[in-house]
């Protein structure tokens, strides 16, 4: 039972998905057709979401098997491994014990990290220090992925950590094998615009013209309202344009945000009540307070002048020229050379977004939490 339809986290069903139809079927028709896929929107914009999405697809769960794997939280091609045959196995999981069985099959390099239950169920105990031969066993992966009963759809979520892994030979090395693999259609979802364009555009990278590019942006305010209204409706609820509007503006129409408030704002509804403007702020501070205790204490980890440009660029919003003696003096930061590596420091940490030269704080509520 779904006691708030706007979810959060994960994906419920259609009825609790905005909109995409467009989207989704566009991405569907490019991989029947035989194409790889680099889709490309700022992070919480719904990515995730579409792809799974297409997933729950009855054409795709008939004909398909479909793995999403993530691998944002990776620092090197090990991690990468271990994330690809975890997420692959659960998706195999709900198929039965014969489809996992012979996925495992393909994995000899890993036997020791695999156990299995007293139903002869498997479970991925793989650490990274099992991964002694990453060619390997990527090569034992593929080798499933082409032997497979079904053709696949593999989509890897922020594709471009593969940028930074040690070594510099990801790329070459997943193109070679992406490029001999005929079962298969990629997705390579990514949020960092510029990085994505490098690997896809660059007549210099592995990847160059091997996919055809594919982005996503906001969902449009009208379909949005519609989405919203109907779920406020069905348990007796009301919101109008006006709060919605107001919500979808100052958010920019970025869909986490969006729906985070949406959750907030039906769960302080009452009943056969109407959903006003001025719940909009008791909302926010609502969101902001359930986090407070998670802001702290990433600030309070931060260096000092990390913390001071962080706080800055909280208090600024989308910021350029963030070097310039302007920008230094009005936000009393040390200098030039201490913004430079402050700004590497909370890149690097993902606590600062970058677009086209335009920096800002990556999460909305943490800004604001900031700047109240």
């Amino acid at each position: 039972m779904i006691n708030n339809p706007f979810i959060l986290y994960g994906y419920e069903s259609e009825k609790y998905f905005c909109d995409r139809k467009e989207e989704t079927k566009q991405l569907l028709q490019l991989l029947e057709n035989g194409n790889n896929v680099a889709l490309i929107a700022p992070r919480r914009i719904g990515k995730t979401g579409l792809i799974e999405n297409l997933f729950h697809q009855r054409k795709i769960q008939k004909r398909y098997y479909t793995f999403l794997i993530d691998i944002y939280a990776t620092k090197n091609v090990e991690e990468m491994i271990a994330v690809m045959g975890a997420s692959m196995l659960s998706s195999l999981r709900p198929l039965g014990t014969k489809v996992m069985h012979r996925f495992i099959g393909f994995l000899s390099s890993l036997r020791s990290g695999i156990s299995f239950d007293a139903m002869g169920n498997p479970s991925w105990n793989v650490e990274i220090g099992d991964i002694r031969l990453p060619r390997t066993t990527l090569d034992e992966i593929f080798q499933y992925i082409n032997a497979a009963d079904k053709p696949c759809i593999i989509a890897i979520d922020e594709f471009q950590t593969i940028s930074h892994y040690p070594g510099g030979k990801v790329e070459e090395l997943l193109r070679t094998y992406i490029q001999h693999c005929r079962n298969a259609r990629f997705i390579f979802s990514g949020s960092q615009r510029t990085m994505m364009g490098e690997m896809f555009l660059s007549p210099a990278r592995p990847f160059y013209q091997s996919t055809t590019m594919m982005e996503l942006g906001s969902i449009p305010m009208d379909r949005y309202f519609q989405f919203a209204q109907a779920h406020f409706e069905e348990s007796s609820k009301s919101i109008s344009l006006e709060v919605f509007q107001t919500v979808y503006e100052r958010f920019e129409g970025i869909t986490w945000y969006v729906q985070r408030i949406m959750n907030e704002l039906f769960a302080i509804t009452a009943p056969n009540s109407a959903c006003t403007v001025e719940m909009i702020e008791n909302a926010i501070s609502n969101i902001l307070r359930a986090n407070e205790f998670s802001y702290q204490s990433m600030l309070f980890q931060l260096p000092p002048k990390q913390k001071e440009l962080f706080i800055a660029l909280s208090k600024a919003g989308k910021s350029k020229a963030i070097t310039s003696s302007e920008f230094i003096r009005r936000w009393h930061l040390p200098s030039a050379s201490s913004v430079q590596s402050a700004i590497k420091g909370l890149l690097d940490k993902n606590f600062i977004t970058t677009n086209f030269g335009v920096y800002e704080v990556y999460d909305r509520f943490f800004s604001l939490w900031i700047t109240k």
